[in-house]
């Protein structure tokens, strides 16, 4: 098994990188982990993640600065169906726009949008940052196996992504309302948590996608 993270200045790269090196050991000894900016290593990955830390349009541009980036991910990803985790801004860019200082066009992979948090209790801050509580929405999906409604999982946030069709939320926490914490669909999944800050939660949800087979 080989794992492309994309490096394309945003996100953490060495914590996640750490994260799945640290959950390969336990689901899938041999796996090779690698954070990188080429299109040729992620058109030879069996799986893909995307990262993404700031705003919507810094990271959509950055991405588009990589040439032959975009057109590798959309061959590997939606014309060959490898799997695909997309992380906190990296999940975000999927949607088909980003409402974050103007308007972006994002991948348009689910569509859908990524809108400001507006929770209903104005004592919550923005973003929104800590800990919360995942309730899961498809809670037979693959990624989410072995782990218990209620499960603690790290946020920093403030805008999310409101998917066009609900069925597309695969788990959710309440944050003066509903927030999107994972969405998905076929071999494409993306959460608005880090997994990688999650501790327990974040790597039986790492070493899912590594055994996950779509």
């Amino acid at each position: 098994m080989n794992v492309a993270i994309v490096d394309y200045g945003s996100g953490n790269l060495r914590s996640a990188a750490k994260a799945f090196e640290r959950a390969a050991r336990e689901a899938s000894p041999g796996t090779t982990v690698r954070v990188t900016a080429d299109p040729a290593d992620v058109a030879a990955a069996s799986h893909l993640v995307l990262p993404g830390v700031g705003a919507f349009r810094d990271c959509r541009d950055g991405l588009a600065a990589l040439p032959g980036m975009v057109e590798a991910l959309t061959r590997a990803v939606v014309d060959d169906g490898r799997p695909f985790l997309g992380i906190c801004v990296g999940m975000q860019l999927l949607a088909s726009v980003g409402r974050e200082h103007g308007v972006t066009e994002g991948l348009g992979w689910i569509d859908g949008e990524v809108v400001a948090l507006a929770p209903d209790d104005s004592s919550l801050k923005i973003p929104h940052m800590g800990w919360n509580d995942l309730r899961f929405e498809c809670a037979s999906h693959a990624l989410l196996k072995d782990l218990t409604m209620g499960c603690h999982a790290y946020f920093v946030h403030s805008f999310h992504f409101a998917p066009a069709d609900p069925a597309h939320v695969l788990a959710s926490v309440d944050y003066g309302g509903p927030v999107s914490a994972m969405i998905g669909r076929d071999n494409i999944v993306g959460t608005q948590f880090h997994p990688e800050k999650s501790q327990a939660t974040g790597l039986a949800l790492i070493a899912n996608f590594l055994r996950w087979k779509p």
